[in-house]
Order: C-alpha cells, then structure tokens, then sequence
C-alpha cells in the first residue's frame, strides 16, 4: 500500500473556495482504481491549513491518479487560493500482521 500526505494553506479569505476545490478532489479520486481512501482534513491548529491523507492499492494506481484531469483542476485552485503547499510526501507500508 502507499500512503500519501500533503497539504496547502489558504490565503486570508480564500479558505472557503480552497476547501471546496480540495473537497470535489477528494470525491473524484475515491472513484479511481486503485484509491483505498483519500480524505482531506482541517488542521486543528491552523484553519487555513487543509491536510491531506490518502492509501493507494500500489505505486502504479497513484501514479494513474496523478495524471488524471482532476489534478489540473486542484492544482489551478491552490494556485489560485493557497498562500503555500507542503511537498507531497509518499511512504511504501503494509499493515501490521495484528491489523490485518
């Protein structure tokens, strides 16, 4: 499994557009192969910060994702609302023998 984190803080007063755009996202990526949750947060210490968490079946599946037209979409919205973004960090893991 892959598991994704990221996330993006909005500009003064671009919160609500930011959030909705990172909100239609999520619900299109949950619809891909290979998507085995894809949630967006608000952070608890900052509410402009919006955080994101996703597990993807494998490399190729997140790979697929990242070249789908919705990326185009997000990414022209933090561009447009966001006043930063963290580095998407991706991590390779498998549950725990007790987990599965």
């Amino acid at each position: 499994m892959i598991i994704v984190t990221g996330s993006v803080t909005a500009k003064e007063g671009q919160f609500e557009p930011l959030r909705d755009a990172c909100l239609a996202h999520v619900r299109r990526s949950r619809t891909e192969d290979g998507c085995i949750s894809h949630a967006v947060h608000i952070d608890a210490e900052n509410p402009l910060r919006l955080v994101f968490f996703e597990e993807w079946r494998d490399l190729p599946a997140l790979q697929e994702h990242f070249v789908t037209p919705g990326i185009a979409d997000l990414m022209n919205a933090v561009r447009e609302h966001a006043a930063s973004s963290e580095k998407i960090t991706t991590y390779s893991a498998q549950k725990a023998p007790d987990q599965e």
